[in-house]
């Protein structure tokens, strides 16, 4: 279980603002309410993260949204979709992040769900006549925005 919650926050601390590492597990009510350990009640946090959640720093609401929206990203999305977002986050003026052609694949849930959208970018070195050698760009779209926003701020995803 201590695995299965570790690999769901990608060994990295659940909340969207830090990521940081090392993790350790932080149960979301107290265990001494529930006297159990659950994967449901289990998150990965930084050692820095779990202080301030234990001091009430980080209500348990938020974080029992961090745990949801982990749930549903680490179900829904591959390592370079979140790797992404996380760019994304990291800096919300952020336009578009440069891919290389014929990646977009990667990228296909983005896409799928109308968070991100592949555009086209003038070449800037040497490219064929097919123009299968270059960049491309993936943008989020305002949808995608939006979910930046609603993970930064511990809000359900929609």
């Amino acid at each position: 279980m201590q695995r299965q919650v570790r690999v769901e926050a990608g060994h990295r601390c659940a909340i969207p603002t830090c990521r940081a590492t090392p993790v350790e597990l932080a149960h979301i009510r107290p265990y001494a309410q529930v006297l159990e350990h659950t994967f449901e009640n289990l998150i990965a946090l930084c050692p820095t993260c779990h202080a301030r959640f234990d001091r009430g720093d980080i209500d348990g609401r938020s974080m029992r949204q961090y745990k949801a929206n982990l749930g549903l990203l680490s179900g829904r999305y591959g390592p370079l979709e979140l790797q992404a977002l996380q760019w994304f986050a990291d800096d919300t003026a952020r336009e578009e992040i440069a891919i290389p052609r014929g990646v977009d694949w990667a990228f296909g849930n983005l896409t799928r769900d109308g968070l991100a959208v592949v555009v086209d970018r003038p070449p800037t070195w040497g490219s064929v006549a097919d123009g299968s050698i270059g960049i491309v760009g993936l943008r989020l779209t305002d949808a995608g925005h939006d979910a930046v926003r609603r993970l930064l701020d511990a809000q359900p995803l929609e």
